[in-house]
């Protein structure tokens, strides 16, 4: 695939961003480089090779999920200046 003036203009308008003659004559060999690159990494074999999410194995480091604390819904109700059915009352805000 290779890239033209009119394709660098038209990707330039769907992106919003304003590009000159000049700018646009100056990308085409950029973007035709660019696209090239890809091509080159499509014909490498990668039969075999699992797919990774990172170069380097990353392992979270996650708690156990334990329940701490529950059942505190009063005490944090008596904070509150106004609480209704268990909930903080607030003013309303839309009139």
């Amino acid at each position: 695939m290779s890239v033209d003036t009119a394709t660098v203009k038209k990707v330039a308008s769907l992106a919003r961003i304003a590009i000159s003659d000049a700018d646009a004559e100056r990308l085409v060999p950029e973007l035709n480089n660019i696209l090239g690159w890809i091509e080159q990494l499509g014909e490498v074999d990668t039969t075999g090779v699992a797919p990774m999410t990172a170069v380097i194995p990353n392992h979270l480091r996650l708690r156990d999920d334990v329940v701490t604390d529950g059942n505190v819904r009063d005490a944090v109700l008596a904070n509150a200046p106004v609480a209704e059915h268990g909930f903080f009352a607030v003013p309303k805000v839309i009139e």
